[in-house]
C-alpha cells in the first residue's frame, strides 16, 4: 500500500503517516496529497487537519469539501507537536534575519518569536522539513521552525528545542482513502465526519435547526467549523464531526433530518477516533 502525506521526509505529517502500514510517498502539498488519493497514485493519504492552537487547517478542510468529494476520512491520530528552531549551523539568535515554516509552525510559536527573534522575517513555507532544506541551502543566517527530526535528515543544526507556545501542543492528524471503500475497522469508540450546506443559511434560525437534528436525537457534535462557500459572499459550508458510527440510528436519522433543511449533506467518513491525549 502507498501512503501520500506533507513531506519531504522529517514534516510531522511524515510521523503521523509512519502509523499506517506501507511505502510512503511525499507531496509538497496537502491539496497534492488529496489529489493523490483520488486520482488513485496512492492508497491512503495522510494530512493535518486540527491543531490545538490554531484550529483548523484550511487546506485540508478545503480540499475534502470542495476539491475532492471523491475522497473520504477513514481514521485519524493525535500527534504531540514539539517545535525546534534550526539553522544550517550554530547561529547567535540575535543574528538571525529570517525564519521560516509552515504557517502554522509559526503560528505556534508567536510568544518565542516576539520574545527571542523579534527583528527576523518571518516567512511562510509549504512544510516544516521544506524550510529546513532551504535554510541548509542559503548561506545567509536564516532559520527555521521544524521537528528537531528534520534537522537530523537533512543535515542541519538545532539551536533550540521546544520553542511552542503551549507544552500541550498537538495535532490531529486523518487518513483519507477513495470513497466508497472498507468499512471502518477497529473496535471504536467511532466519529463520524459529515458536511452541510444550504440556501437557507441567510435566514434567522437556520444553523440552529440543522443542528437541532442532532441535538434532538442525542447525538454529541465534538466539533463544528465553517468555510465559505465559494458562490456568493456570506454563504458557507459546515463541517461537524459526531460522536459514533454513521450507521448507528441515531446518527443516520440526524443526517437524514439535515436533508429537509439543505441542499448538500454529505457524510465524509466513519472512522476509530484517536485518543485525546497525545503519546509523546
Amino acid at each position: 500500500m502507498r501512503v501520500g502525506y506533507l513531506g519531504p521526509e522529517g514534516t510531522f505529517t511524515e510521523q503521523a503517516a509512519r502509523r499506517v502500514e506501507g511505502e510512503r510517498v511525499p507531496f509538497s502539498t496537502v491539496h497534492d496529497v488529496v489529489a493523490a488519493v483520488e486520482n488513485a497514485t496512492v492508497d491512503r493519504g495522510v494530512v493535518p487537519i486540527e491543531n490545538s492552537l490554531e484550529g483548523a487547517v484550511n487546506a485540508t478542510l478545503d480540499a475534502l469539501a470542495v476539491d475532492f468529494p471523491g475522497v473520504a476520512i477513514v481514521g485519524e491520530s493525535v500527534l504531540a507537536v514539539r517545535q525546534a528552531l534550526i539553522a544550517r549551523e550554530a547561529l547567535a539568535l540575535d543574528t538571525i534575519t529570517q525564519v521560516a515554516s509552515h504557517p502554522q509552525g509559526l503560528a505556534q510559536c508567536a510568544q518565542f518569536l516576539r520574545a527571542e527573534l523579534p527583528a527576523a522575517r518571518l516567512v511562510a513555507a509549504t512544510s516544516t522539513a521544506e524550510a529546513v532544506r532551504d535554510v541548509v541551502a542559503s548561506p545567509e543566517p536564516h532559520a527555521a521552525i521544524a521537528p528537531a527530526r528534520a534537522a537530523e535528515l537533512h543535515g542541519a543544526v538545532v539551536l533550540r528545542e521546544r520553542i511552542e507556545d503551549d507544552p500541550d501542543n498537538a495535532t490531529r492528524f486523518v487518513v483519507l482513502a477513495r470513497a466508497g471503500g472498507a468499512a471502518p475497522g477497529g473496535a471504536g469508540p467511532f466519529k463520524t465526519s459529515v458536511l452541510f450546506a444550504g440556501a437557507g443559511d441567510s435566514s434567522p434560525g437556520w444553523l440552529v435547526r440543522c443542528l437541532s437534528e442532532f441535538a434532538f436525537r442525542g447525538v454529541n457534535l465534538t466539533k463544528i467549523e465553517s468555510r465559505p462557500r465559494r458562490r456568493q459572499l456570506g454563504h458557507y459550508l459546515f463541517l461537524v464531526d459526531l460522536e459514533g458510527a454513521a450507521s448507528d440510528a441515531a446518527a443516520t436519522d440526524a443526517v437524514d433530518g439535515l436533508r429537509k433543511h439543505c441542499e448538500e449533506v454529505r457524510v465524509l467518513g466513519t472512522y476509530e477516533a484517536a485518543p485525546s491525549v497525545p503519546l509523546d
